[in-house]
């Protein structure tokens, strides 16, 4: 049976290849983006695509681009939160308009998609909420600080709704791509500090210097990527995070392993905060499981 898809995001980047690709295999797709005629532009005219303009910060267009959704295919099967953008500063250099714009489109605007559809899903008793976040949804770098804290966010909505959907029969999963071949890391996509400041030249401005050498030679295929979230959306018990790229599994398998390093140096102060009976009854289980 085939899908029907709501990609936000669609323009451009893993929004048109899913789209794309979902269209190719005879799923109806719902495209929307700032300006819809990009969509129409790179996917032409087609029976099953609706492409229609949305700005994800705006809750209002978001509720009717969900009910026009329904109303010309009758469901929505799967949603994708896929628009977003990059902000490369550290925490200190972002301001408070570009924190704020970034929080705005990438947390605030996947809220504001994600309450438009599920009604929707909920009336069905089906569906599947994927969120693109990212490898600095797991992990964080220095000059992320502000992007991945979005994503954190993105990461922990996700696991939420992940435990409230499932008895209504309603997946969620949040991706996390690594670095992908896209134009992530051109201006188009990714937005540089106004205000840098010179005592980050050996961390964020390395990092500016990192991202200007991989650009466009970034280790993932976004065609590969697509396929992998067709595949997802077909998964009968889908993951709630799902990792792609190898650059992620090894941030992934970097960070558990820092984190459980630094719990063993510190776990004598960790553990020293319980009240005593707790502690008491703690030691006791410790002890009878040796």
């Amino acid at each position: 049976m085939s899908k029907v898809w709501f990609i936000t995001g669609a323009s451009r980047g893993f929004g048109l290849l899913i789209a794309k690709d979902a269209l190719a295999r005879g799923d109806q797709v719902v495209a929307t983006a700032r300006n819809p005629e990009t969509v129409t532009a790179a996917l032409g005219a087609h029976p099953n695509l609706l492409a229609l303009r949305l700005d994800v910060t705006q809750e209002a267009p978001a509720v009717l681009a969900a009910s026009a959704a329904v109303e010309r295919f009758g469901r929505i099967d799967v949603l994708v939160n896929n628009a977003g953008y990059g902000l490369l500063a550290s925490v200190e250099e972002a301001t408070d308009a570009e924190i704020r714009a970034q929080y705005d489109t990438n947390v605030f605007g996947l809220l504001n998609v994600t309450r438009a559809v599920l009604p929707h899903m909920r009336a069905r008793g089906a569906g599947h909420v994927i969120n693109i976040s990212s490898v600095g949804g797991y992990k964080s770098y220095a000059g992320w600080g502000i992007y991945t804290s979005t994503k954190f966010a993105v990461e922990a909505l996700t696991e939420s709704l992940a435990m409230e959907l499932a008895p209504l029969g309603i997946h969620a999963t949040t991706v996390e791509p690594g670095f992908f071949r896209t134009d992530f890391l051109d201006a188009s996509s990714m937005k540089d500090a106004s205000q840098p400041i010179a005592d980050y030249a050996a961390t964020v401005g390395e990092m500016r210097t990192l991202m200007a050498g991989v650009n466009h030679r970034q280790p993932g295929d976004p065609q590969k990527l697509s396929l992998a979230i067709l595949q997802l959306a077909d998964a009968k018990q889908p993951p709630v995070r799902l990792p792609l790229g190898s650059d992620t599994v090894a941030g992934i398998r970097e960070k558990n392993a820092f984190v459980e390093q630094e719990l063993a140096q510190w776990i004598g102060v960790a553990m020293s905060t319980d009240h005593d009976d707790v502690a008491a009854t703690v030691a006791a289980a410790l002890r009878q499981a040796a």
